[in-house]
């Protein structure tokens, strides 16, 4: 009897499979998206992968490419520094929400007003995951979390960040940013194969944010998470492209 193999990106390294994220965790599914546009493109000599504190540090050993693990908010500066080094590297930034729009949104916003040449990667999952589902700067209107017991008062708090619509605002000619969920996989593989396809054309700075589950801090039962993302969460962060390159003629 021939015994079935799980189907894993060729770019994934697959001793440290299973992974580490928690069970319905929208991370793992962010990352094979990843994983596969890496195998498409051809790119995995030569990437350099970079992850944030946070429940993306449990990246730090996913992939068969050169990956660094950085102290929180400031992926983006090391990659950023990493890709102006060695510009033919492919540099991409994964993070957290609370990574990139609380203690790293001034890189965040500088890089990209800087149009520098590499890839950020955000998962949105409404809270800080790894410390216990805390109030983020994405939790939505109403929410409840640990330091939101009651729902997070926007007058107290104000409104959750929508960061590829504030950026596609300061953004150069030649940006891409896009948002898109786990729970429309295609259309998020192909918004991260078209920021890794900006950067390789070297077009400027190329930002997706991923919608995710954190079925965990949520307390939620695979329906409701699901339901969540897909309906709550997108009714909130509109899903789709932003920003793209000008084509010239």
């Amino acid at each position: 009897m021939t015994e079935l193999q799980p189907s894993m990106p060729k770019s994934w390294c697959k001793e440290t499979k299973p992974h580490k994220f928690c069970p319905g965790c929208g991370h793992g599914l962010v990352l094979k998206a990843l994983g596969e546009v890496i195998d498409e493109l051809d790119i995995q000599g030569n990437t350099v992968f970079g992850c944030d504190i946070g429940c993306s540090l449990l990246a730090w050993d996913f992939f068969n490419v050169d990956s660094i693990q950085t102290h929180h908010g400031r992926t983006t500066p090391v990659i950023t520094g990493i890709k102006r080094v060695r510009p033919e590297m492919v540099g991409i930034a994964y993070m957290g929400d609370g990574g990139g729009y609380a203690i790293g949104s001034q890189h965040l916003l500088n890089s990209a007003t800087r149009n520098e040449l590499v890839t950020i990667i955000l998962v949105n999952n409404a809270n800080y995951g790894m410390t216990g589902g805390q109030m983020a700067p994405t939790t939505l209107p109403d929410m409840k979390t640990e330091t939101s017991p009651y729902g997070r008062d926007v007058q107290e708090t104000g409104n959750p960040t929508k960061g590829p619509e504030m950026l596609s605002a300061i953004c150069q000619d030649g940006a891409y940013v896009a948002r898109g969920s786990i729970s429309n996989l295609r259309n998020l593989k192909k918004y991260i194969k078209n920021a890794l396809t900006n950067q390789l054309e070297g077009n400027g700075f190329s930002f997706v944010e991923a919608l995710a589950s954190c079925p965990t801090n949520w307390r939620t039962n695979a329906t409701q998470t699901w339901d969540f993302v897909e309906n709550d969460m997108s009714k909130y962060f509109e899903v789709g492209e932003f920003l793209t390159p000008k084509k010239e003629g």
